[in-house]
């Protein structure tokens, strides 16, 4: 196991290297002379600075993306919280396998090998109103299944979730972390009806109320409070900066997995970007929060890594005109002249 204890986990978690911004200055160099007005491509420049940062090389590359989803189930499920019954969860890790799904088709369209680890589906987690999630054991268990599902030879990564019960999850971590309680951050995820959403609300409530004493320390907060797949994402999320591989966060379940590495560092997400805002409605405010601003608002909300994989077209566009546009002397276009 990768983190043995929490102090371990504690110690990776502010152990953080930084990006190379000797690369991140000669790519906005290179976006100076290219022939467009400069600022002309908006955040595909800033995409291109960002990616040759986290690379370490002034003209970036994508010849290797990846896509991780990590599957788990929630005892709090068991609280009605979700449209679907928790067998839908390895059902649907099934048609990942077959092809059959949104996260296969876009991910075949990125260009993105996808990779699909299961977390314990047959051993839900605890239902947080009555106890912790996770113990310690198992908390560490799946952010260093996270952390071991990612390749330091990635140029790209993103991760997503299959998870029924997993948006009550989320929603419970930002309420706990961010304050608000239960009706600022709950949603009707899988699409619950109006009772659905109030027994959601009820379940927070109480997790909260039993867990309010862990409020000061983020990882006990995700242990207590989270499941497997969210810790995995954290665990992966710590990888990657680790490893230099830069990141498009998900939608509403991926982001609230990483708060807890946000609330412990103040540049803990450097590496990453908010790949999409979700039509889940905590999702905005939970992007606030963190300081990132979208790259697309497409009302999606599946999860899956859907999001983050529909914006890996953008990072493609983003290093296509970084790396293959011509410079004004290249192509002797007259610079600007005032």
């Amino acid at each position: 196991m990768i983190f043995p204890t929490l102090d371990d986990l504690r110690a990776a978690c502010r152990d953080l290297p930084a990006g190379d911004e000797t690369a991140a200055a000669a790519a906005l160099a290179r976006q100076a002379v290219l022939t467009k007005p400069p600022g002309s491509l908006g955040r595909l420049e800033d995409l291109a600075v960002w990616l040759a940062r986290w690379q370490g090389r002034p003209i970036p590359t994508l010849d290797r993306i990846s896509i991780v989803v990590f599957a788990g189930n929630h005892g709090v499920a068991a609280r009605g919280v979700s449209a679907f019954p928790i067998d839908v969860t390895a059902q649907m890790v099934a048609n990942y396998a077959a092809g059959g799904a949104a996260i296969n088709r876009l991910a075949e369209t990125a260009g993105a090998a996808l990779k699909v680890v299961s977390l314990e589906l047959d051993r839900p987690t605890g239902d947080f109103t009555k106890g912790p999630a996770m113990d310690e054991a198992a908390f560490l268990a799946a952010v260093s299944a996270g952390w071991e599902a990612v390749s330091p030879e990635d140029d790209l990564l993103a991760v997503g979730e299959m998870g029924i019960g997993n948006t009550t999850a989320a929603a419970a971590l930002c309420a706990a972390l961010l304050g608000g309680g239960a009706a600022r951050w709950v949603g009707r995820g899988t699409g619950v009806d109006d009772q659905g959403l109030a027994r959601k609300r009820d379940a927070i409530e109480a997790g909260l109320q039993r867990h309010g004493s862990r409020v000061g320390d983020p990882l006990a907060v995700a242990a207590a409070l989270g499941g497997r797949e969210l810790a995995a994402m954290m665990g992966a999320t710590l990888a990657a900066r680790r490893h230099g591989v830069p990141m498009l966060l998900d939608g509403y379940v991926a982001s609230a997995a990483v708060l807890p590495l946000a609330r412990m560092s103040a540049d803990a997400l450097a590496h990453c970007r908010a790949a999409h805002v979700s039509a889940e409605p905590g999702h905005k405010a939970l992007l606030v929060a963190l300081g990132l601003v979208p790259l697309l608002d497409l009302g999606m909300r599946l999860g899956e890594a859907t999001g983050a994989a529909t914006a890996m077209l953008l990072a493609r566009a983003a290093v296509s005109c970084h790396a293959g546009m011509a410079t004004f002397s290249e192509a002797g276009v007259a610079e600007k002249s005032c």
